[in-house]
């Protein structure tokens, strides 16, 4: 009777640590899986606004982020499984770049920490929220990026802005600042 017990409580007790450990594990590979994501959306749409830049100027660049970047996060997302996304504090489409409560935190303390002197492409965060793995890698704002995102913003390049997103707040930044977040969540299976 006793050996039944003890053969139950170690039973509970061992298979309430084993999942610590798997959770563990499972949200390193999902950072891991996160992270690839992020990747293949930057590795989509960079090369995209590259050629547009050789090819029309911030003008074309603009038209090319105002329909493929939203084109991209919903494959990735369809592709994935991932609900795939940019934020950002100061929204150039607040349709689709609006934080929510723990993305705004996060956006926050990533502005926080990158003027202490971390760099924005080494901020990541993480959580299990609500059922869901979150994961968001801060966006640093690069040389080109301050085209249409920095402090002097030609007349041009401010129109077409105006067309495409008459509510836009995404500029006035400086090089290096974080002007943005990929967002990614993930249905955790029970």
């Amino acid at each position: 009777m006793n050996y039944q017990k003890i053969s139950t409580a170690l039973l509970l007790l061992t298979s309430s640590i084993i999942p610590l450990h798997a959770s563990a594990t499972d949200e390193q590979m999902l950072k891991q899986e996160a992270m690839g994501i992020v990747k293949q959306f930057g590795g989509t749409l960079k090369p995209q606004l590259v050629k547009a830049m050789k090819e029309g100027g911030p003008v074309h660049a603009i038209d090319i982020c105002a329909t493929q970047a939203p084109k991209i996060a919903k494959q990735l997302s369809e592709k994935t499984g991932w609900e795939v996304k940019r934020v950002s504090l100061k929204m150039r489409n607040t349709n689709t770049a609006t934080p929510d409560v723990w993305e705004r935190g996060i956006l926050e303390e990533f502005d926080v920490k990158q003027a202490s002197g971390t760099k924005a492409g080494k901020l990541t965060a993480s959580i299990v929220q609500d059922g869901k793995f979150r994961f968001m890698k801060a966006q640093g704002a690069q040389p080109v990026c301050l085209t249409c995102h920095g402090t002097n913003i030609k007349p041009k390049v401010q129109e077409a802005l105006n067309k495409h997103f008459p509510k836009d707040l995404a500029t006035g930044y400086t090089l290096g600042q974080v002007r943005g977040a990929f967002s990614l969540s993930k249905i955790l299976e029970e």
